[in-house]
């Protein structure tokens, strides 16, 4: 299992917009293969940025089969027109 840390920053005033379209994504995620599970996390400090941590049964899961299915195109058609910047996209593992 590893868990894809999505590093998003959104336009100023579009945080709801984004929210929205997160929460309207999760069945698409859902619905992948070797998806089991996504949250979105706000920042305190500076509430226009986000990270999106979804867990998958492998980063080829992900990279590979996710962003060649249609689930991807619609989760992009519902968020990305709030990203100020292009997604900072890491994966991790838990080693203690």
């Amino acid at each position: 299992m590893v868990v894809e840390f999505a590093e998003i920053e959104v336009k100023p005033g579009m945080e709801q917009e984004f929210i929205a379209g997160v929460e309207k994504s999760k069945p698409a995620f859902l619905r992948s293969a070797g998806c089991y599970g996504l949250h979105l996390v706000r920042s305190v400090e500076s509430p226009s940025k986000f990270v999106l941590h979804v867990r998958w049964e492998s980063v080829e899961h992900h990279m590979v089969n996710f962003r060649a299915a249609p689930e991807f195109q619609e989760w992009r058609g519902n968020v990305a027109h709030c990203f100020a910047a292009p997604p900072h996209v890491w994966h991790g593992e838990v080693v203690a």
